[in-house]
C-alpha cells in the first residue's frame, strides 16, 4: 500500500469545555475521494481546516507528505483584497502553476477574471474561488460545500471537472446527487470520532443505520447487567470482603460508563401547520409576460397549479425563478396577462437569502414573534424552549442573537418559523441551503405528506426528484416549459439538463462575456450532440449487452433449485444483484432511448 499523503491522528478540538472532535483520525491517500458527512456543527469543516494547515487542533498530529501540494476552499471565501478577481485568483498560483489554466477555468466558469470582487454575486464568488482553488491541480484537494450558491450547469460542470481530475478529493457537501457521484469512500464524523467505510456516499445511510441499532443493542445489554448488579448489591453482598469491593467498583463502572456516555445526536422533529382546505385550482396563470430592462423573463407563461400539486422551478442563475415565483404568487404584477389566486388560501414563504432573520433578534424572539414564551404550531401552543429542542437547540441558546448562529442553524430557524404557521401553499425558495442531510430527510417526509400545495425553487437534483410532481424548465429568453415528474424525469424527456443562461448581446466598443462550457452548445445558430452525448450514444448499446449477459447468468444461478439450501447468502446476494443490474440496465435503456430520438429530431 502506498504511504498516505495526508494524516491526521487522535486530533482533539473543544469550544467552551464541550469536545467537538475527540480523537479523530483521517487518512487521505493518493487518488482517494473521500465525502465528510456528519449533523451542522459535528466539525466537518473544523477537521477540514485542520487537514488544511489552517487551524491547531487542541491535541493531535497532523503528518504531511513532503512535497505534497494542498488547495482547499472555504465555505465563504473573501476576494475584498483584490482588485479583480483574476488577481485574487492568480494569487492562489505558484511558482511553475499554468496562468493560462486559471483564465480558461474562469471561462469556462462564465466570468472574464476583469470583474470587480466587490459587485459579484455569491455564486460568482463561489466560481472565482473554484477556479483559484482548482488551477494548481494539487496532490490533494479539500472542498467546503463547493455547491454552495451555484446553479445546476455549474453544479454539474464541476462534478465532470472533478472526476477527471486525478487528485485526492476531500468533499464537504449536502446535495446527495454530487456526493453519490464522486466519493468512493465516506468519513462520518459522528460525537466527534470519524469512522470510516470503503464505499462511497450510497451506501451511508444504510451503515449509518446499522451503527446506531448496533449501539443501542449495547446500551441494552449494559443497561440490563447493571440492573443485574445493583440487584446483587442489595440482596447477595455477603463473603469475601476483597472479592466484593472488586465487584462493587466494577458495578460503580459500569454507572459512569452509562452517564457518560455520549449518545447519538437527537433528531428534528418538525410539524407542518396546516391550515384550512384551498380551492381546487391554486394557481393559474394565462399569457403572463415580464421584462426587466428590455430582458424578457417569461413571455405568454400558461400555468395552472391544482391542489396538491408540487411544482419545481428550475434554471440557471439569472433566469428569473425568483421573479417568476413572485409574479406567480401576486406580489408582483405582470406585464402582461393575468394571474389568478385560487379561493382561500393561506401561504407561507421561506426565502432564499433568509432576509427576514433580523441578527439582532434572539432566538425566542423569532419563534414567537416576541413578548411571549409560546409557539403556536399546527393549532396548538407549545412552549418555546420545547420547540427549539425539536430543532436541535438548547435552552441556552433562548436569548442568543441570530446573527452568531451558523448558516445551518439560521436555516433550521426558517423552517421552524415557517413550519409553525399554519398553510396550505408552502412557497420554498432554496430550502436546501445549509440544511444538514438528517434534516433534509425529515423536510422531504413532511412535503410528501403535506396535504396543501409548494411551489419549490433549488438546485438539489437528488430533492427535485423526491418532492416534485412536475418541473417548469428554463429553455432559453422568455421561455418556460412544464416536464412531467422529478428533475431526472425532465432529463429523461428533454435529452439534458439545465443548461447556462446566455449573455445578453454585449454592448457596442464591449466585448461579451465568454460562453460557459454548458452555453456553447447553445450558442451555435443549431444545437448538435454534444461529445458527451455522442461517446453515450456509442458506449450504451455495449452497457445494455453487457447488463442483459449478467442478469441471464444471475438468473441461471437462481436456476439451480439448491442454491438456497447450499449457500443462503449467495442467493441473496445474487437475487440484490439481479434487482440492482435490472435498475441500471431500464435507466440505460431509457437515456439510450432519449439521446437516440434527440439525435433524430436534431438530424431531421
Amino acid at each position: 500500500m502506498a504511504a498516505p499523503l495526508l494524516t491526521l491522528r487522535d486530533i482533539h478540538v473543544g469550544y467552551g469545555g464541550h469536545p467537538v472532535i475527540d480523537g479523530a483520525e483521517l487518512i487521505v491517500g493518493e487518488g482517494d475521494r473521500l465525502c465528510l458527512v456528519g449533523r451542522n456543527g459535528s466539525g466537518k469543516s473544523t477537521l477540514l481546516k485542520i487537514a488544511a494547515g489552517l487551524v491547531e487542533p487542541d491535541r493531535g498530529e497532523r503528518i504531511l507528505q513532503s512535497g505534497v501540494t494542498i488547495r482547499y476552499l472555504p465555505q465563504e471565501p473573501d476576494l475584498s483584497a483584490f482588485p479583480s478577481v483574476i488577481a485574487y485568483v492568480e494569487a492562489g498560483l505558484a511558482p511553475g502553476d499554468d496562468a493560462y489554466r486559471a483564465r480558461s477555468l474562469l471561462l469556462s466558469l462564465g466570468l472574464t477574471g476583469d470583474e470587480d470582487p466587490r459587485s459579484l454575486s455569491g455564486g460568482e464568488i463561489r466560481r472565482a474561488a473554484l477556479a483559484r482553488t482548482l488551477a494548481p491541480e494539487p496532490d490533494i484537494l479539500l472542498l467546503d460545500e463547493p455547491t454552495n450558491h451555484m446553479d445546476l450547469p455549474a453544479i454539474e460542470w464541476l462534478e465532470d471537472e472533478l472526476k477527471r481530475s486525478r487528485c485526492a478529493l476531500v468533499l464537504i457537501s449536502h446535495d446527495r446527487r454530487f456526493l453519490t457521484a464522486l466519493s468512493r469512500s465516506t468519513v462520518w464524523i459522528d460525537r466527534g470520532v470519524a469512522r470510516r467505510i470503503e464505499r462511497g456516499f450510497a451506501a451511508f445511510e444504510d451503515w449509518r443505520d446499522e451503527v446506531f441499532e448496533q449501539e443501542e443493542r449495547e446500551r441494552h445489554k449494559l443497561d440490563r447487567k447493571i440492573v443485574a448488579e445493583l440487584d446483587w448489591l442489595r440482596h447477595g453482598v455477603s463473603g469475601r470482603r476483597k472479592r466484593n469491593m472488586r465487584r462493587l467498583g466494577e458495578l460503580h463502572g459500569m454507572r459512569r460508563d452509562r452517564r457518560e456516555e455520549r449518545k447519538a445526536v437527537g433528531t428534528v422533529k418538525m410539524a407542518v401547520g396546516e391550515g384550512d382546505i384551498s380551492g381546487k385550482t391554486v394557481i393559474e396563470a394565462k399569457g403572463v409576460s415580464k421584462a426587466y430592462d428590455g430582458r424578457a423573463i417569461f413571455a405568454g407563461l400558461d400555468l395552472r397549479l391544482r391542489r396538491g400539486d408540487r411544482l419545481g422551478i428550475v434554471g440557471p442563475n439569472g433566469a428569473g425563478k425568483t421573479t417568476l415565483i413572485n409574479v406567480l404568487t401576486g406580489i408582483l404584477a405582470p406585464d402582461g396577462g393575468e394571474v389568478r389566486l385560487g379561493t382561500n388560501l393561506q401561504m407561507v414563504t421561506l426565502d432564499q437569502k433568509r432576509e427576514s432573520l433580523a441578527p439582532t433578534t434572539t432566538l425566542q424572539d423569532a419563534l414567537t414573534g416576541g413578548g411571549s414564551d409560546q409557539v403556536e404550531v399546527a393549532g396548538s401552543y407549545k412552549h418555546v424552549i420545547g420547540y427549539m429542542k425539536d430543532f436541535l437547540f438548547g435552552p441556552e441558546q433562548a436569548r442568543t442573537p441570530l446573527g452568531v448562529l451558523s448558516g445551518g442553524e439560521r436555516g433550521r430557524v426558517m423552517l421552524a418559523r415557517a413550519l409553525a404557521k399554519p398553510s396550505n401553499l408552502l412557497v420554498l425558495d432554496e430550502p436546501t441551503n445549509d440544511l444538514d442531510l438528517e434534516t433534509l430527510d425529515l423536510l422531504e417526509e413532511i412535503l410528501a405528506d403535506y396535504a396543501g400545495t409548494v411551489l419549490l425553487v433549488s438546485h438539489d437534483r437528488d430533492f427535485l426528484d423526491r418532492i416534485a410532481t412536475s418541473i417548469l424548465a428554463y429553455e432559453g429568453p422568455g421561455a418556460w416549459v412544464e416536464y412531467a415528474g422529478g428533475y431526472s424525469d425532465m432529463v429523461a424527456q428533454r435529452g439534458r439538463g439545465v443548461e447556462a443562461r446566455e449573455q445578453a448581446p454585449a454592448a457596442a466598443g464591449k466585448p461579451a462575456p465568454a460562453a460557459t462550457s454548458a452555453e456553447a452548445p447553445r450558442a451555435a445558430a443549431k444545437r448538435k450532440l454534444s461529445f458527451k452525448e455522442k461517446h453515450a450514444l456509442e458506449t450504451l448499446p455495449k452497457t445494455i449487452e453487457k447488463l442483459q449477459a449478467e442478469i441471464a447468468g444471475l438468473q441461471a444461478r437462481l436456476d439451480d433449485g439448491t442454491l438456497f439450501g447450499r449457500d443462503p447468502a449467495q442467493f441473496q446476494k445474487t437475487v440484490a444483484r439481479i434487482d440492482a443490474a435490472q435498475g441500471e440496465l431500464a435507466a440505460a435503456e431509457d437515456e439510450w432511448l432519449a439521446l437516440e430520438m434527440l439525435r433524430e429530431e436534431l438530424e431531421g
